[in-house]
Order: structure tokens, then sequence, then C-alpha cells
């Protein structure tokens, strides 16, 4: 096999990501090529390049995790997936471990995450393991007027949020509360919504909040103009008004913020269930004796497991989870503007670099 690549890569913290051009190695046994069809950027990428969070795999390295593509070539016990249209698990555990084998394959400690552990997707190609990949079947992509890249987003922005509203047992009738509903938090709403539960959209962009109106939310609520108790006092009315519970509210917090984080924590009623479903570097104070007082309780999500993908990609080609509202397509060849926009919120859809446009 010899395929000639490129893939750009970070060099160091705040400096513009270089080119690079390569040959793809024969893949290993259990491994494939997929030759990428597009690769989100993701708030996680800001971070690595910006605000100096470190990755696993030492510099220089290419960013990205969330990506689509076709798969181009097998190692020995992948052959099924030649050929097919995929995404790639933005974590993959190893499969083998205890941890794996209990169903605990988001804290596996050989997991392998493509723009940490390895090479990642700002690339037109990539090398992983067969066992991250999920089909997407592209008769019912086309049906939804959607491309390939497109799904790129599903390895993260939709797949995390997805296991998040699981892992708190999100119940029809419910209140769900969403703080920050661009990006992963525009498809907390939806999943949430989907799942039965009546959501509450938080958010300091108004434009975000009206958009939001149409995927999903009940009501919004911008943090900038309602803040506090008195915000949680307007949220109770809005349950006592729509017979929606008082207690026991699902809280997504997906703003990776201080202020999101600080937000999510004063809304905690009795039986409620926060999730911190966004990441930032920054420290906040809190009293932890809430979680006693309220009988609630905190859970922290990493990722999404392979084996909730194929879930999540129904839900989008079903249309319960709409994408391309929230979606752009960018040259890969613009990495380093499409992140400086995105690092100066100048995008308004979340970006997906493309090798092939």
């Amino acid at each position: 096999m010899s395929i000639s690549a490129h893939r750009w890569l970070m060099t160091e913290v705040g400096q513009p990501m270089t080119k690079e051009t390569f040959e793809v190695a024969d893949p290993d046994a259990g491994d494939v090529v997929v030759e990428i069809a597009g690769c989100g950027v993701c708030h996680t990428d800001l971070g690595y390049l910006y605000d100096g969070v470190r990755t696993n795999h030492e510099l220089p390295l290419a960013l990205g995790h969330e990506i689509s593509g076709v798969v181009v070539a097998t190692g020995s016990g992948a052959d099924s997936w030649a050929g097919k249209s995929v995404v790639i698990s933005a974590v993959i555990p190893c499969g083998e471990c205890d941890l794996c084998k209990r169903g605990k394959g988001t804290i596996c400690r050989s997991q392998m995450m493509p723009g940490n552990d390895i090479q990642g997707g700002f690339a037109s190609h990539i090398t992983v393991p067969a066992r991250g990949l999920s089909e997407v079947d592209l008769t019912r992509l086309a049906a939804r007027g959607m491309k390939l890249a497109d799904m790129s987003v599903v390895a993260d922005a939709v797949t995390t949020p997805y296991q998040a509203v699981l892992q708190a047992d999100v119940q029809p009738g419910s209140l769900a509360i969403v703080i920050g509903v661009g990006g992963v938090g525009g498809y907390a709403a939806q999943i949430a919504a989907a799942k039965g539960a009546t959501v509450v959209a938080i958010d300091v962009d108004d434009a975000k909040l009206e958009m939001i109106s149409d995927f999903g939310a009940s009501v919004t609520f911008n943090a900038r103009q309602i803040s506090g108790r008195d915000l949680k006092k307007a949220i109770g009315a809005f349950a006592k008004d729509n017979g929606l519970p008082s207690t026991e509210w699902y809280i997504f917090e997906c703003s990776g913020s201080a202020a999101g984080q600080q937000t999510a924590f004063g809304l905690l009623v009795h039986g409620a269930t926060l999730s911190v479903v966004g990441f930032t570097m920054d420290k906040l104070e809190m009293r932890l004796s809430n979680l006693m007082a309220f009988h609630a309780k905190a859970l922290g999500n990493w990722g999404c497991t392979p084996d909730h993908y194929p879930a999540a990609i129904d839900m989008v080609l079903n249309g319960d989870v709409q994408v391309l509202p929230f979606v752009e397509q960018h040259p890969l060849e613009d990495i380093n503007s499409v992140f400086e926009a995105a690092h100066n919120h100048q995008l308004t859809r979340r970006a997906i670099l493309t090798p092939g446009a």
C-alpha cells in the first residue's frame, strides 16, 4: 500500500499549525486506515492550542478527534470494514482490560484518543483501531440532505451529551436544564427532549437561545439578564406553571466555563442530578455540602464509549437530533484562520474542516 497523505501539526502552544506530508504505513492487525471526510473543531482542541492543556502524545501532534471518513485500508482481522463509511470514536477503549470488561471503558487506562494519544483528524488520513468504528448508512444520510463530513461531530459533540443523558437516566416528564447551548449543549438539549424531558436552556448569547428554541428547548434564559437565586426561582415558576417537578431536576453543564459551572451548582434542588459535560481549566469555589443537603448527585462524563455510537447515529439519521443547522464546513487548508475565529468566538456554528474541499 502506498498512500501519500498530509496533516496539520501543532508544534507549540499559541503558534500556527504547520502542514506535513507523510506516507501512510500499512495498518497493523486490527487497525484500519480512514480517508477523512471531515473533522470537527472542538473546544478541547482550542484548549490544547491556546490554553496549554497538555496532550498525552508529545508535540508535534495533529489535533482533532471528531472524525468521519471512509476505510481505505485494513489490517488483518479488520477486513470487514473495507470501503465502509464510518465515524471514529473520540475515545477508543482497549476492550481488553478489567475496566473495559466491567463496562467501564470511559476510564480505561489504555484508551486512545485521536489528537491527544495519537495523531488526530486534522489530516487527509488517519490510522485507528477498528474497534473504534461505527458505520454510517449513506442512503439514510443522503435522505437527510447530509454529507459524510457532517457526521464528524457525532464523534464528540453528539455522543458525549448522548452518554451524559443516558448516565443521568433522564426520564419522560422530567425537567432538564442545559447550560451553554452552543456545540455540545445544543445537542444535549435535543437529546434530552427526545428522551421526553422538558428542556430549559441557559446561555449568555441570545442568538443561540433563539436557535435552540426551535430544536428542543421549551424555555430559555439569558444568564447575563437573570442569574443566581432569581434564575432558580424563574425556573421553579416555569416548572410549577407547566406541571413539572420541583425536585429531581437534571442539570447539564455544557458551557465549559467557571460561570456556567457556578450557575449549574446554584440550581441544585432536592434529588437533582448535576452532569458536568463541559471542560475548563478555571477554578471556582463552591459549598459541596449542598450535595448532602439536597441529597443530590454530581456526575462527570468523559467522552462516550463506542457501544453507544450506533444509537446516537440513529438519532441523527432518524431526525431526532438535527446537525446541519449547527455546523459549517471549511477547507482544512484554512485551519489556522478557522481556529483563530473559533478562539475569538467569531463562529456561529461548529466548524468542520474538510481535506477534500
